[in-house]
C-alpha cells in the first residue's frame, strides 16, 4: 500500500467516524441520515471540493465490499414468513407497474434528448433502497408491524427486480443464453437455500456455538467464505455481484436457526462498523460535482429526477394498497419506496462506463438518490408517528 493509499483510508475512514457524531448532534434540529452525511463528507473529501482524497486500487477494493456487504445485509434481513403472501403479491404487481411507468417515462425523456438511454434510466427509477431503510425501519421500531413488512416486501423485490432485468437489458450478448444463466442460478440458489433452512447436526451446531466467541469466529468466517463463493459463481456466470450478495444473505438467514442475534451483532459490527461506511464515503468521493452544477438547467434535473422517483415507485403504492393500509400508512409506504440510491448509483456508473449515461444526468440521479434518502424517510416516519398519535388520544 502506498503513503497515498494509506493517507486515503485513513481520511475516509475520520469521515466515516465523523458522518455519525454529526448526525447526532444535528438530531436536535434535523433528522440526517448517517449515509446522506457520509456521502455528503465523501463529496467534500473528493476531488471536486478539497481534493484531500482520489480513489485508488485499494480504495476500490473496500468500497466494492462494503457495496457487496450493503446487499448481504439486505437479504440477510428479509423476513420470508413476514412477507409471504400478500405482501410479496403486491410488491411484485408494484414492482411490474413501476417498470411499466418508468420505461414509458423514458421513451419520453429520451425522444425529447434529455437523456441517452431509456431503458437505464427506468432501471434507476424502478429501485428501492432496502439496505439504505433498514436501519431507519429498526430505529423507528417499524420492522414487525405491518407497514415495515408492506416495506420490507417492496423493498426487496426493487433490488432482486432491478438486478435481474438489468442482466437481461443491458446484456451485450444471446439473451436467452443469459436467461438460462440466470435459471441455472435461481435454481442453485432454490436448492442451496432448501439446504440450508434443513435441520442441521447436533454436533455441528454445538462446533458454531463454541467459536462464536472465541477469536476463531467461526460463523463469521463462514459468512465470509459463503459470501465470496456466492459472488464468485455469479460473476463467473456473466451475472451482476450484487445479485449473489443479496442471495448470499438469504441463504444465511435461512440457515441460521439459533443465536440468530448475536450473529446479528457480529454482521453488524463488521457491515455497518466497517465496510459500508466506507462504499458510502467512497460513493460521495465519486460524484462528479462539477458535471451537476455545469448549468442551472443541470441542476433542475435533481428535483425532475427526485419528483419522478415518486411518481414512479410511490404512485403504485397508493392505488394497490388501499384495502391493506390506510391514507397515512400507504402515504408513508409510497415515500419510502421511492426512496432510492444504492442501486442508482451502481446502474449510473455502469451507464457512464458504457457511454449510455451523461455524466451531468448520472450526477443528478445520484443527487436525486441522496435527497430521497433525506427527504422521504423522515417525511414517512413522521406522517406514520402522527397517525399513531392520533390513534392513542382517540383510544384515551
Amino acid at each position: 500500500m502506498t503513503p497515498e493509499e494509506r493517507n486515503a483510508l485513513v481520511i475516509i475512514l475520520a469521515a466515516a467516524v465523523l458522518a455519525p457524531l454529526l448526525s447526532d448532534r444535528l438530531a436536535k434540529w434535523v433528522r440526517l441520515p448517517g449515509i446522506v452525511l457520509e456521502i455528503a463528507l465523501g463529496i467534500l473529501i473528493g476531488p471536486h471540493v478539497l481534493g484531500w482524497v482520489h480513489t485508488n486500487h485499494v480504495i476500490d477494493v473496500f468500497a466494492t465490499i462494503g457495496l457487496l456487504f450493503l446487499f448481504f445485509i439486505a437479504g440477510f434481513e428479509i423476513n420470508f414468513k413476514g412477507i409471504r403472501g400478500r405482501p410479496v403479491a403486491l410488491a411484485v404487481a408494484g414492482w411490474f407497474v413501476s417498470v411499466a411507468l418508468a420505461l414509458a417515462i423514458g421513451k419520453t425523456l429520451e425522444s425529447s434528448g434529455l437523456i441517452i438511454s431509456a431503458v437505464i434510466v427506468a432501471l434507476a427509477m424502478t429501485t428501492t433502497a432496502v439496505g439504505s431503510l433498514l436501519p431507519m425501519l429498526r430505529d423507528a421500531n417499524e420492522m414487525e408491524t405491518p407497514l415495515g413488512r408492506f416495506v420490507m416486501a417492496a423493498g426487496a423485490i426493487g433490488e432482486f427486480g432491478p438486478i435481474i432485468l438489468m442482466a437481461f437489458l443491458l446484456q451485450t450478448g444471446n439473451i436467452v443464453k443469459t436467461g438460462g444463466l440466470i435459471a441455472l442460478f435461481a435454481a442453485l440458489a432454490i436448492a442451496t437455500g432448501w439446504l440450508a433452512s434443513r435441520e442441521h447436526p447436533p454436533a455441528l451446531i454445538d462446533v458454531f456455538r463454541r467459536m462464536m466467541h472465541t477469536s476463531a469466529q467461526l460463523p463469521l468466517r463462514t459468512v465470509a467464505l459463503l459470501l465470496g463463493l456466492v459472488v464468485v459463481i455469479t460473476a463467473d456466470l456473466g451475472l451482476d455481484t450484487v445479485l449473489g450478495a443479496v442471495t448470499a444473505g438469504v441463504v444465511v438467514s435461512l440457515a441460521v436457526k439459533s443465536d440468530r442475534e448475536e450473529l446479528v451483532h457480529k454482521l453488524d459490527g463488521i457491515s455497518f462498523g466497517f465496510f459500508i461506511p466506507i462504499f458510502f464515503v467512497v460513493s460521495g468521493i465519486r460524484f462528479d460535482l462539477s458535471a451537476l452544477i455545469a448549468s442551472p438547467e443541470t441542476i433542475l434535473r435533481v428535483p425532475l429526477f427526485l419528483a419522478l422517483f415518486l411518481i414512479v415507485r410511490g404512485l403504485p403504492a397508493l392505488f394497490l394498497y388501499r384495502k391493506d393500509l390506510p391514507l397515512r400508512e400507504r402515504l408513508s409506504l409510497a415515500l419510502l419506496c421511492a426512496t432510492e440510491l444504492p442501486l442508482v448509483v451502481a446502474i449510473t456508473t455502469i451507464g457512464v462506463t458504457r457511454g449510455l449515461v451523461h455524466p451531468e444526468n448520472a450526477a443528478a440521479l445520484v443527487g436525486a438518490g441522496m435527497l430521497s434518502v433525506l427527504l422521504f424517510p423522515m417525511l414517512a416516519f413522521g406522517i406514520a408517528a402522527k397517525g399513531e398519535r392520533q390513534e392513542l388520544r382517540q383510544a384515551s
